[in-house]
């Protein structure tokens, strides 16, 4: 029985987090003046199964300034309440890489980024219309955050960046069993599926390719090592409990009939 506190009492400390490993960007100098850190935002090529928010805006034979490519009244404004339902308007781009337009007819866009679309776009438009004005966005900038996160699940971001500081922190941040210095970033490209090893401890990862997020990204967190028994550490106190409890019951029972 001796024995059996010190076990308990290593089983706890052996549990137990270090502070350390709770913190983010941990190696960053220790001063007041500004730290910067050089990276690359490359601009993103959309791909097969893509959805491009279109809106060109042209002026009519009367006079008028009308969005030439969306439906009109009550039920267009019904749509643009809000952001998600814009997906009901947007324009899926097929496997050929093609994009089809009311009025204008296929348009190819696979493998181009968003400002060539546009003045593609805007060309053939110009063909059509007079005065028109062309704005195109991204509406499929979705991610996925799995593993030890608070709150992992797939997430849309309505912004032009993302990093994954920022797509962790969407998720809820790196859960208590969550490894900080071991983050899994899985991005789909043309040519496969190209993955990235990051540790949010670093400060290197301001400069890594992987900083910014692109659309489709999956972030996995792994988790620590003692995962498995800090879920079990439970279990493990109940039954050394027990088995103590069991020990002193039985060696005061046998104190007790040897005494008489």
């Amino acid at each position: 029985m001796k024995y059996c506190i010190p076990i308990l009492f290593l089983i706890i400390v052996s549990s137990c987090t270090n502070t350390k490993n709770l913190q983010y960007l941990q190696n960053l100098p220790e001063t007041t003046e500004p730290q910067y850190f050089l990276y690359e935002i490359t601009d993103y090529k959309v791909q097969y199964r893509d959805i491009l928010y279109i809106d060109v805006k042209a002026l009519t034979p009367e006079g008028k300034i009308e969005n030439v490519l969306q439906e009109s009244g009550a039920l267009y404004m019904n749509y643009m309440q809000g952001e998600a339902t814009q997906y009901l308007i947007g324009y899926n781009i097929d496997k050929e890489g093609n994009i089809l337009l009311p009025v204008i007819g296929k348009v190819f866009v696979g493998g181009k980024i968003l400002p060539e679309i546009r003045n593609i776009i805007q060309e053939k438009v110009d063909s059509v219309f007079n005065h028109a004005y062309v704005d195109i966005k991204l509406l499929s900038f979705k991610y996925t955050v799995l593993g030890e996160a608070r709150s992992p699940g797939t997430f849309i971001n309505y912004n032009d960046y993302l990093t994954v500081l920022e797509a962790v922190g969407r998720a809820g941040g790196v859960g208590d069993f969550g490894r900080r210095d071991r983050v899994l970033v899985v991005r789909t490209t043309p040519e496969g599926s190209k993955t990235f090893r990051l540790n949010l401890q670093d400060k290197s990862i301001l400069s890594s390719e992987a900083y910014f997020m692109k659309p489709n990204d999956v972030v996995i967190i792994e988790p620590v090592k003692q995962k498995t028994f800090n879920l079990n550490l439970p279990t493990f106190s109940f039954i050394i409990t027990t088995i103590t409890g069991v020990l002193t019951t039985t060696l005061l029972m046998i104190d007790y009939f040897e005494s008489h």
